[in-house]
């Protein structure tokens, strides 16, 4: 796949698991040619847009979400100017990919969240926004990995696309304990063993990006979030 091609996969990806967020504590959410929105706040840490493709009208982002304080919108493909309607850019970040990797055993004590564990997985995670429903999809999986002091890492998975284009992404990675660059190359084994052998699509910032880099994950375009 090229890198335009890998950045669209990912960029289909993460709008999948923020419309699959949202949809699940209630609210209204519509997915077009160039943007995925929904017209009410979102969930803390999730956008209420993201942008499908380069060159999506300003005018377009604005309409379609609630523009008063507090508004996010994924600038996927890093291309838009908000700054003179208000809004300030929160952070930028890379996506990423890395093609399947082989089969192994993790040495960490990973196991899939359901309902019941789904309250530790929030916990450890430091977030309130996913209910039990997500869990329950069978593209989506929560993983945690737990010994007997409590939580090591959490993250999460979820599969879209269809054929050659279907990609796993990787997201909320959050270590407790353990070296970041074990959790990611066992999440990337992982994510094989859960959800199949396809390319693994997600995005990172700042210091977060330097552990998935070392174990072989790629940055393929840049985004950036904005916010209001």
């Amino acid at each position: 796949m090229s890198d335009a091609r890998i950045v669209a996969a990912a960029v289909a990806n993460n709008a999948s698991w923020c419309d699959l967020v949202c949809r699940a504590v209630g609210l209204p959410t519509v997915l077009g040619r160039d943007l995925w929105s929904t017209s009410r706040r979102s969930p803390d840490a999730y956008p209420d847009a993201v942008t499908l493709r380069p060159g999506v009208p300003v005018a377009a982002v604005l309409a379609a979400v609630d523009d008063s304080d507090g508004a996010s919108v994924k600038d996927s493909f890093a291309d838009l100017d908000l700054a003179p309607h208000g809004w300030s850019v929160l952070f930028e970040a890379q996506w990423l990919t890395l093609p399947a990797v082989p089969a192994a055993a993790p040495g960490l004590p990973w196991r899939t969240v359901d309902g019941q564990t789904l309250p530790l997985w929030l916990s450890a995670h430091g977030s309130a926004a996913i209910r039990p429903s997500v869990v329950d999809d069978p593209d989506v999986r929560l993983l945690l990995a737990a010994d007997a002091d409590g939580p090591v890492a959490v993250a999460a998975l979820n599969r879209s696309g269809a054929g050659a284009d279907t990609v796993v992404g990787l997201s909320n990675v959050q270590v407790l304990r353990c070296e970041p660059e074990l959790v990611w190359s066992e999440l990337a084994m992982l994510a094989r063993r859960e959800l199949g052998a396809h390319r693994l699509v997600g995005y990172e910032s700042g210091p977060d990006l330097l552990p998935p880099v070392a174990v072989g994950f790629e940055p393929v375009g840049r985004l950036q979030v904005w916010v209001r």
